[in-house]
C-alpha cells in the first residue's frame, strides 16, 4: 500500500493515506512462531543463499513448474525467493521471481541470492545496526563460510605465517618485518579465503589491541 501519493509534474502532495487494521488475522504467538520457523529455512534449509552475516533474516524458497497449454511443463519454471529482516521486527520486505532460468532452477539457488543482495543495501540504507543473535548458519558442501579477521598489527610477518592458523589470504604492502597497520580491521567478519592487506616497516609498533579488546592475533 502506498503511504502517499504526489503530482508528478510539481511533486506536491496530493493525498496520504493511514492504514486502519479491519482485523487480526493470526495471534502474535503465532506470528513469531512462523517467523523463527522462516529464519531457520535461511539459517538451515534451502534458503542459505539469501543469509546474512550480523541480521536475522526469515524467508522462504519457490520453485513451480509454468502451465503451457493446459498441461505442466517438465522443464520451464518460475522461482522465486521471499526474504524479510530483521526476523524479529522486520523493517523490510523483499520478493524476487525468476521466469523459466536458465540451468538450475531452484529458488533457493537462483532467487536467494538477488533478495540477500538487495536486502543487505536495504538494511545499511535503512541504518539497520547488525547484531550478533541471529541463528548460526548450518554450513554444506559449497557453502562460504564466515571468519573473523585476527589483529596482525605488532605481529611479524614470520610470526603470521607461522603461529597463525590463517582463513585468508594476505596482500603485503611496504617492506619491513612488522606489521603496522591492516585492511580490514580487527573484529570484522568476512568471508574465509578475502584478502587482508597488511602495511609493513622495520619499527616494531609494540604490542596492539583491537577495537574488541583482544590481544593482537587472538581470534
Amino acid at each position: 500500500m502506498a503511504r502517499a501519493w504526489y503530482d508528478p509534474v510539481t511533486g506536491d502532495l496530493v493525498n496520504t493515506v493511514k492504514p486502519e487494521m479491519v482485523r487480526q488475522v493470526i495471534s502474535e504467538d503465532t506470528s513469531k512462531k512462523v517467523r523463527e520457523t522462516l529464519e531457520s529455512v535461511v539459517a538451515n534449509g534451502t534458503g542459505r543463499p539469501a543469509f546474512i552475516d550480523g541480521y536475522r533474516v526469515g524467508g522462504k524458497t519457490g520453485t513451480a513448474q509454468k502451465v503451457i497449454n493446459g498441461r505442466y511443463s517438465a522443464d520451464e519454471h518460475i522461482v522465486s525467493f521471499i526474504g524479510f529482516a530483521p526476523a524479529d521486527d522486520p523493517k523490510i520486505v523483499i520478493y524476487a521471481a525468476v521466469d523459466d532460468p536458465q540451468g538450475i532452477q531452484f529458488g533457493g539457488v537462483v532467487a536467494a541470492p538477488l533478495v540477500k543482495n538487495m536486502m543487505e543495501d536495504a538494511l545499511r540504507y535503512l541504518k539497520v545496526p547488525p547484531r550478533k543473535d541471529q541463528l548460526d548458519k548450518k554450513y554444506q558442501y559449497g557453502d562460504t563460510k564466515i571468519a573473523e579477521v585476527p589483529n596482525l598489527v605488532g605481529m611479524s610477518v614470520t610470526d603470521i605465517y607461522e603461529d597463525l592458523n590463517m582463513n585468508f589470504n594476505l596482500a603485503k604492502s611496504g617492506a619491513g618485518k612488522y606489521v603496522i597497520n591492516q585492511l580490514p580491521k580487527a573484529g570484522t567478519r568476512v568471508e574465509q579465503g578475502s584478502t587482508i592487506r597488511i602495511y609493513l616497516s622495520d619499527q616494531d609498533p609494540g604490542p596492539q589491541e583491537a577495537d574488541d579488546g583482544k590481544p593482537k592475533g587472538q581470534q
